[in-house]
This record gives C-alpha cells, sequence and structure tokens, in this order.
C-alpha cells in the first residue's frame, strides 16, 4: 500500500488543438458545431486545448469560453496566446494558459545545442517501432509512444492508431490514424487502401468526407506543408 495518499506521475494523452481564426464567439459555436455534427461519436464531449495565436485585437474572452462550451467540448487549457492581457483574462477564467511543447524545446535546447556535441539523442527515439501483425478491431486504441507503429493487417471502423511518429497500415484502414500525436509536425500517415474515419496529423485532421475522392480507396500518404494537410499517391 502506498505511504501517501497521492502520487504524481507522467503520461501522455491525445488532445485534440482547436485553432480559433475568428474573434466572434457564435462564429465560432457554429462552426465548431457543424464539425461535431459530422463526426459526434469522436467529437463530442472530448477534451481540447485552444489555439489563439491567430486571434488579433479585442476578445471577449467569457463569450469566446461559453460558446466553445456550449458545444459540449471540454476546454482543458489555452495555447498559442502571446497578449498578456488576454492571458490574465484566461487565467481569471480559471483556465491553464499552455506553452506549446515544441516551442519551449527549441528555447531550452538552443543555448545548450551551441556547446553540445553533435549527437542527436531524438534520432534513436525516433528509430523505435511498435509492429501490430492482427487485425485492430471497433474499439480499440493502439498508441505507439516515441515510436512509429506499423500495422500488416486490416483495421475496423472505430479503431483508433495513434502514434508519436509516422503510421504505416499495410492492410484496409477504416478506423482513425493520429500520427505526431506529441506535436511531432514531420510525421506522416502511409495507407495502402485508404477509407478512413479520420487522419491526423500533429492536431491537423480531416474527417472521412474530407479526404479527397480520387484517393479514397487507394495507396495513399498523408503530411503537412505549411501547417495544412496535404495528400498523395504512394505508388
Amino acid at each position: 500500500m502506498s505511504q501517501t495518499p497521492i502520487e504524481f506521475k507522467g503520461s501522455s494523452f491525445t488532445l485534440s488543438v482547436v485553432h480559433l481564426h475568428h474573434s466572434q464567439p457564435e462564429v465560432i459555436r457554429q462552426a465548431l458545431q457543424d464539425k461535431i455534427d459530422q463526426a459526434p461519436a469522436f467529437l463530442q464531449n472530448a477534451p481540447v486545448v485552444l489555439n489563439v495565436s491567430a486571434l488579433n485585437g479585442d476578445i471577449n474572452w467569457k463569450q469566446m469560453q461559453q460558446a466553445v462550451i456550449a458545444t459540449g467540448l471540454r476546454i482543458v487549457g489555452v495555447s498559442g496566446c502571446k497578449d498578456e492581457a488576454l492571458k490574465k483574462m484566461i487565467a481569471r477564467a480559471g483556465l491553464p494558459v499552455l506553452s506549446e511543447g515544441k516551442e519551449n524545446r527549441k528555447r531550452e535546447e538552443a543555448p545548450v545545442m551551441e556547446a553540445a556535441p553533435p549527437v542527436m539523442a531524438p534520432v534513436a527515439e525516433a528509430s523505435k517501432t511498435r509492429i501490430i501483425n492482427t487485425p485492430v478491431r471497433s474499439g480499440q486504441q493502439i498508441y505507439a509512444r516515441n515510436a512509429d507503429l506499423i500495422v500488416t493487417n486490416s483495421v475496423s471502423a472505430g479503431a483508433e492508431l495513434v502514434a508519436d511518429g509516422n503510421i504505416h497500415i499495410y492492410g484496409m484502414m477504416r478506423g482513425r490514424a493520429l500520427a505526431g500525436a506529441s506535436g511531432e509536425h514531420d510525421s506522416q500517415i502511409f495507407c495502402t487502401n485508404l477509407a478512413a474515419e479520420l487522419v491526423s496529423i500533429a492536431g491537423e485532421y480531416w474527417m472521412m468526407d474530407q479526404i479527397p475522392a480520387e484517393f479514397f480507396g487507394k495507396a495513399a500518404r498523408l503530411c503537412l506543408k505549411e501547417g495544412a494537410l496535404t495528400i498523395q499517391t504512394l505508388y
């Protein structure tokens, strides 16, 4: 039995990041509701981080927060905030102001890298691979932490693949694939037969109806270019 009533442990969770590009709460509420209506099983009551880096000028944060909550989404934090006044409003609303992990690492590592030997430790991590040879059934979630994920079998609708690195699927892909789950924008998704419910790289995602029709059911490769999802034929 533990000697203390609580214990802090590190863990990792996959969270969607909602980038706000409009300062009007009602516009945001309607846009979010439209997305939720497209995939209620995936987005309804989902925990999200709001990224406000694209917002400028005066923002009624209380109304914005209420607009998001009205859709059923659960706000767990706000990122991308550079305005001190807005940070104070967010803090007064009881929400944590988060710093993007990747940006933090760059700031923290910059002075160290000047004096450090040219040995890139992350390369060793990136070489890790988790391989799944059995079918991934509906309701299953497979997470490859700090690694690529390779599935050599089919992935059923309702199943979810999550990897901090790349995802490769060498069978029929009908479920959800979330690569770059820790924020790695260089991650990619490779499918030999793409019919996914959702594909996501570093929080940027497409629902099934957003996948271009000419790639549906085909071998395809997805990656991020200038922060947007792009797709091309694999062969």
